[in-house]
């Protein structure tokens, strides 16, 4: 009897044992607030937010979450501690609010995501080259540089005003729009070309798409890594001397976490600081997304298959393991 006693009062203890730790456990994972990314509306940067998402949520236990607005709105978000985590900051864009946000601790950079990229006006290159293949004879053989513009403006008529032609420029609330327009006016381009300002980055695509699979002229604003960039064969019309533009073209491309991340969840901090890649890796990724039809989910985990020795070399082997398990 006395052995049957002493058998239920050490079941008893060993089930409290396991329920205090499971209700420890459960409360540690409760205690884990979500990691919020800032979708500010650009492929790329949807795609790192997918990686970062799914090596965070396997393999450190967190939640992840997408927040979505302007620029402005997920600078505002991410100074004051409602956004987390930026992918792909192109901080040269943001000098008004990159630096004081460094200088006042609302912000750091943890990591250079990359620094193998570009931005500014682009035409087809067979604008300027032809294309033999496709039987399309150059038009603007002596098109360098934006101070030529005007010399072409004739070749790139704004269907709504034939008078001048057209200029594709960035997004309202894209912080590059603004210099870009200076650059137009800089310039005196708007003597000859309208500037319009599509409403999303796929309409800036979609008209690029348009001119280039019908062989037409087109001048634009564009960006790499981009799956227009990857896919059709475009040429940078760039400053011939210091301007407006320089500023802008070539840039490192940080990530940077909100001020209190890396006391909150310093392991997610130091994995974002190890996190490196190139645009090749983007621009393979978004051309994907393009002609498959597939989400930014499908394209990191199709990442996450295809470059294990990079991805493995941000983390530990114990996480690397977990994120193998959650992709497969």
């Amino acid at each position: 009897m006395k052995l049957f006693k002493s058998f239920i009062i050490t079941s008893i203890l060993l089930s409290l044992v396991v329920m205090t730790a499971c209700n420890d456990s459960e409360a540690a994972g409760e205690d884990k607030e979500p990691i919020v990314f800032a979708d500010a509306g650009w492929d790329s940067l949807l795609f790192h937010n997918e990686i970062a998402s799914i090596i965070i949520e396997a393999g450190y236990d967190y939640e992840t979450e997408q927040m979505t607005g302007s620029s402005s709105a997920v600078w505002t978000g991410i100074s004051e501690g409602s956004i987390d985590v930026h992918m792909e900051v192109w901080k040269d864009n943001l000098a008004e609010i990159y630096e004081p946000g460094i200088e006042n601790g609302e912000f750091e950079a943890v990591s250079l995501n990359f620094d193998d990229n570009y931005q500014g006006f682009y035409v087809p290159t067979y604008v300027i080259e032809g294309d033999e293949e496709r039987g399309i004879d150059p038009v603007a053989p002596d098109l360098k540089y934006v101070s030529d513009l005007p010399d072409y403006y004739e070749l790139f008529e704004d269907p709504e005003d034939s008078s001048k032609g057209q200029i594709i420029g960035a997004i309202p609330g894209w912080t590059v729009d603004e210099i870009l327009h200076d650059a137009y006016e800089h310039y005196g381009l708007d003597e000859t070309f309208n500037y319009t300002r599509p409403g999303s980055e796929a309409a800036i695509n979609t008209s690029l798409s348009a001119a280039y699979d019908a062989g037409e002229p087109w001048v634009g604003y564009n960006y790499e890594p981009n799956w227009i960039m990857g896919q059709y064969d475009m040429t940078p019309i760039v400053e011939e001397e210091e301007g407006p533009l320089e500023s802008i073209a070539t840039q490192d491309i940080e990530i940077v976490v909100t001020s209190d991340l890396p006391d909150r969840a310093p392991e997610v901090t130091e994995f974002l600081s190890s996190y490196q890649t190139n645009s090749e890796i983007a621009n393979d990724a978004l051309v994907y997304i393009q002609n498959e039809s597939a989400s930014a989910h499908d394209a990191a985990v199709k990442f996450l298959e295809e470059h294990e020795d990079m991805w493995t070399e941000w983390v530990s082997d114990e996480v690397a393991d977990k994120v193998r398990e959650e992709i497969q």
